[in-house]
């Protein structure tokens, strides 16, 4: 997570909390001129378009407010999905067993895209099987995780 991802959701997990929802975490992805800062909320019961309504005019309000994106940018407000993104060492704790598929900041074993099975995750160091093999991750040299869905 950058910098800017980090103090955005020091700013913003209080108010998305205070609507009764769990702020997974975030994305700010710049392409250009078209950047996006995508917000993924969590509930117990779910999440609908309202939900995300309700939070995105909080957002949008504390952001214009505290503006620490000084340039244009499309806000994003979401559920997980099937293919949940895990920010959080929690998340790969609930994730245990599942497959994921993740990316690492720095290359390790040669590479920096990673896809298997999430075999444990004890403090910083993440666990994958891949095709037999256990590989060991920095839980801080990963980018982006997600699970990936079955059907």
């Amino acid at each position: 997570m950058t910098k800017l991802e980090q103090d955005l959701t020091a700013m913003l997990e209080p108010a998305v909390e205070a609507l009764g929802f769990e702020l997974l975490g975030l994305e700010f992805v710049t392409a250009g001129r078209h950047s996006t800062l995508r917000v993924y909320i969590d509930h117990e019961n779910g999440i609908n378009v309202d939900n995300c309504a309700e939070v995105s005019h909080q957002v949008s309000a504390i952001m214009d407010v505290e503006d620490p994106i000084t340039n244009e940018y499309t806000l994003e407000v979401s559920s997980p999905g099937v293919d949940r993104p895990l920010f959080k060492q929690a998340h790969f704790e609930q994730a245990v067993g599942e497959e994921i598929r993740l990316r690492t900041k720095l290359p390790q074993d040669g590479r920096r895209n990673f896809k298997g099975d999430l075999v444990a995750i004890n403090g910083d160091v993440i666990t994958l099987k891949i095709d037999g093999a256990e590989h060991m991750l920095m839980l801080s040299n990963v980018e982006r995780a997600n699970i990936i869905a079955k059907f």
